[in-house]
């Protein structure tokens, strides 16, 4: 396999933005990457804080009424499982895009792959953080730190989840998408779904952040930092951006697919679409 680091690689730092259009910059980075440009590792902030359904996930499991009314975005991501409450503080989410014949095609090795960096970021703060050592059952399903968890994916510090990862691939392109919690609040990340009757304890039980798990006093420009560090030095990438026909195409897909109801809402198109 070739050698990552070996190649072309931009490296953009934290931008903020709406949930549709960080998905929309996902999907522009494969088309880019697709057509031979370079290969994209960025980390980003949700903003406003967002909820991103999984690709299949069923739109009456949102309790749109507390969306609307807390000002909580809502999307749907390309990769499956859960929802997942993005808060504009206490998430940092990056993203990882190269081409598919640069990766392994078997799901499992790939993430491995593209988790290294990820553990030497929760090093690098002194965390003792590694995938899962075996399968936890599912708590909750429609929310995805409360379901099951996977060693291929799902990253623990002390027994808790701490960083959920996800892949999605086109014909030419591989893209990995992921959360890491800087500070868990439970009382959102458990509002914004409907009728769940589950506690604070229960969250909190299979959850954590960075900053609940340091004794160290990080700031989340610090945090943010070392994970932009990290990502940069893995695939020795370059200061980038994007370019203006990138932002361009972006907001195009986020304004026609991303922040759309038939995208969001109506899941059964989304099920068709994918046959």
């Amino acid at each position: 396999m070739t050698d990552l680091a070996a190649k072309e690689w931009r490296f953009i730092v934290e931008q903020s933005a709406p949930g549709p259009l960080q998905m929309a910059f996902d999907e522009t980075a494969a088309e880019t990457v697709a057509d031979g440009g370079p290969r994209t590792v960025r980390v980003y902030r949700w903003e406003p804080s967002t909820l991103s359904l999984g690709y299949r996930q069923e739109a009456k499991t949102v309790d749109w009424e507390y969306c609307e009314a807390e000002g909580v975005t809502v999307t749907r991501r390309q990769t499956g499982g859960g929802g997942i409450y993005h808060d504009s503080f206490g998430d940092i989410s990056y993203s990882i895009v190269v081409p598919a014949d640069e990766v392994p095609g078997d799901l499992l090795s790939c993430y491995e792959l593209l988790c290294k960096p990820l553990l030497e970021f929760f090093d690098r703060l002194g965390l003792a953080a590694d995938f899962a050592e075996s399968e936890q059952p599912s708590i909750y399903e429609p929310a995805c730190y409360l379901r099951g968890i996977h060693p291929a994916h799902d990253i623990l510090c002390n027994g808790r989840k701490i960083s959920g990862n996800a892949q999605y691939r086109t014909r030419d392109a591989v893209v990995q998408h992921g959360s890491i919690s800087v500070r868990t609040r439970p009382e959102r990340h458990l509002a914004v779904f409907k009728e769940h009757n589950l506690s604070h304890e229960v969250f909190t039980k299979r959850v954590t952040g960075i900053m609940e798990e340091t004794d160290q006093q990080l700031d989340r420009e610090t945090i943010v930092s070392t994970l932009e560090r990290t990502l940069a030095d893995w695939v020795d990438a370059s200061s980038g951006d994007w370019t203006d026909s990138e932002r361009s195409r972006a907001e195009t897909i986020a304004a026609e697919k991303y922040a759309t109801n038939s995208w969001v809402k109506d899941r059964e198109r989304n099920t068709a679409a994918e046959q």
